[in-house]
């Protein structure tokens, strides 16, 4: 077959090099070009191979996989896809390395490996030949240890915030899969504090939504957490979708809206779905809900938004120029579900406008 996706293979286990090796080889639409052993050695491999994507394992010794990205992005901007050990560890990595422009990542299986293996290999192609159309957007964004003593002083400030603050009288929901752990954060640190209750729900494993929850919260005005089935949502909070499990909006017409979290199967592949939470909010926010579908692979929430448009809401999606992958803000625009296509720049200023009318 002509064209096929070149791939280079970096992780510091021969047996799950040879996994992925023979795995990724069984589809005709990859070629596995070669494999290297840690950092050192695919550094020197890649001038020479010129893959397409890499996969590259987060956790290994001389130099883990966030260095090495540090290192390769401005030499070689190439779309990366990590392996990710679901130890907190390799999750807090995992995080950094999407934040210096990794495209995605899988999850190694803890347990049932037979079977475990069979899905990371399913999702792993998947994400490979997604990696391979994706924009490579020069995301350098890294936390430091001097922020530490005003972000422990900015907390205790948004703990009183919240303690204080009145359920919000409108609702934001963000919609994101690949790509939108960075499109979602270029959003919600330009919001102030007192900005109306906001719902976040990205395509992520469990686990993984809690940490990205407490990065979010460290960086933000507005206090952030993944959501728990109950909480309300109010002025200044940011409720993260919990990896694994779906989540609607509820209205009740003394407390105001809040969240139901629950555990059910995936829906049209998703879980959470972006469609699931916005088909909720436009039943019981209607208009005075304003919906916005970021970067990812497929349509989900197009149908969800289409749905809160329908209901009065304002809507809204990324434009292709900074979508990593214009797969669901197409979709949503396609089928007339957002009003506009706006650059992620720009997205927090736009929701500030809907938000003053």
């Amino acid at each position: 077959m002509a064209n096929k996706i070149r791939v280079l293979i970096v992780d510091d286990s021969a047996l799950v090099r040879d996994i992925l090796s023979v795995g990724l080889s069984r589809d005709p639409e990859l070629e596995v070009v070669g494999t290297a052993a840690d950092p050192f050695e695919a550094g020197e491999k890649i001038p020479i191979l010129r893959p397409d994507v890499m996969t590259l394992d987060v956790e290994m010794p001389r130099m883990n996989g966030l260095e090495f990205l540090r290192r390769l992005m401005p030499q070689y901007p190439l779309p990366v896809v990590m392996v990710s050990a679901l130890t907190e560890k390799g999750k807090q990595l995992t995080l950094d390395a999407l934040a210096l422009g990794a495209v995605d990542f899988v999850a190694k299986p803890k347990a049932d490996l037979a079977r475990g293996m069979e899905l990371l290999m399913s999702e792993l192609t998947l994400k490979i030949k997604i990696a391979a159309g994706a924009k490579l957007l020069r995301y350098k964004h890294e936390t430091t240890v001097e922020k530490k003593t005003a972000r422990e002083t900015a907390e205790l400030k948004k703990e009183e915030m919240i303690r204080t603050a009145e359920p919000s009288s409108r609702v934001i929901l963000i919609g994101a899969s690949t790509g939108g752990t960075e499109a979602v954060r270029e959003i919600i640190t330009r919001f102030p504090e007192r900005t109306p209750g906001i719902v976040v729900i990205q395509h992520m494993p469990g686990g993984f939504t809690r940490l990205f929850a407490n990065r979010l919260d460290s960086e933000t005005a507005m206090k952030v957490k993944e959501a728990e089935d109950g909480d309300q949502i109010i002025n200044g909070r940011v409720l993260v979708a919990p990896g694994g499990k779906h989540i609607k909006i509820r209205r009740d017409p003394r407390m105001g809206y809040s969240v139901t979290v629950y555990e059910d199967p995936n829906y049209h592949g998703h879980v959470p779905s972006v469609d699931i939470a916005m088909k909720s909010a436009a039943e019981e926010v209607g208009a005075k809900a304003i919906g916005v579908i970021l970067t990812g692979m497929g349509a989900d929430g197009s149908v969800g938004l289409k749905a809160m448009r329908d209901h009065g809401a304002r809507c809204l999606a990324q434009d292709e120029a900074t979508s990593v992958v214009f797969g669901m803000p197409k979709e949503a625009y396609k089928n007339g579900a957002a009003e506009r296509l706006v650059p992620i720049g720009e997205m927090a200023a736009a929701i500030s406008e809907l938000l003053r009318r």
